[in-house]
Order: C-alpha cells, then sequence, then structure tokens
C-alpha cells in the first residue's frame, strides 16, 4: 500500500511540475523570484524532450510501481503514458508542444514587460522625488 502511494505521489507532483513548465512564467508576473525556478524547470523539460535525460520523477514511480506489484510504466515514459494518446491524440504531439513553447514565450515577454515597466515607475518615482526636494 505505501509503494501505491509513492507512485501516485509521484504521478501527481509530476503533473504538477508539468502545469509550472506551461503556467509558471505567468506565475512570475505576480511573484517575480519564481522565475530562476520556472527557468530551471523548463530548461529540464527541455532538456528531457530534446536530450532525452530520464526524468527522477518518472524513475520513482515506475519503481513504486513495480514495487507495488503493479505494471510499471512503458519505457517511452511518463507522458507517453498519461498525456499522448489519452489527453490528445498522438498526432498533435507537435502541436502541443508548440503551445507549451507559446505559453512559456508569451510567458516570459510578459514577465519582461513587467519588469521595465516596475523598474521605470520606481525610476520616475525616484525623479519625483527629487524635485519635490528642491
Amino acid at each position: 500500500m505505501l509503494y501505491r502511494l509513492l507512485a501516485d505521489a509521484a504521478a501527481a507532483v509530476h503533473f504538477a511540475f508539468l502545469a509550472y513548465v506551461v503556467v509558471g512564467g505567468f506565475l512570475a508576473w505576480r511573484l517575480p523570484r519564481t522565475i530562476w525556478p520556472h527557468l530551471f524547470a523548463v530548461g529540464w523539460g527541455v532538456g528531457s524532450v530534446l536530450v532525452g535525460y530520464e526524468c527522477p520523477l518518472t524513475h520513482l514511480e515506475d519503481w513504486s510501481r513495480r514495487r507495488a506489484g503493479e505494471a510499471g510504466l512503458p519505457s517511452s515514459g511518463f507522458i507517453d503514458h498519461y498525456l499522448t494518446g489519452v489527453i490528445y491524440p498522438e498526432s498533435a504531439l507537435g502541436l502541443v508542444r508548440a503551445l507549451v513553447a507559446l505559453c512559456v514565450v508569451v510567458s516570459w515577454s510578459g514577465y519582461i514587460l513587467l519588469l521595465r515597466r516596475r523598474r521605470g515607475t520606481t525610476e520616475g518615482e525616484t525623479d519625483r522625488a527629487r524635485a519635490a526636494r528642491r
């Protein structure tokens, strides 16, 4: 039972990680310091797709399922098991990847614009404060 719970927890964390990769940049609009973990998450996601290195969460879930006496994940991994062919058709994989990339680019672009606006506002307030002191 413990291994089954561990496998389910690993799957839940994995889904949360994937959601964070997609929308974490938008979270940084409100909480700017979260851009750094998001950069890491996107880097990991891109690397796992392009380079193909194995995700430790996939390994943990597979190991836990096998210890619980269940079938492990297929060799194709977590995304192919839970998403591709289940949530969206396999033929749409390229489109899904493009949409994820678009979300990341839009969120980072918005983050940069907000950052510039905040810095401009701060500098403007400083100039006004200097003028008021004169």
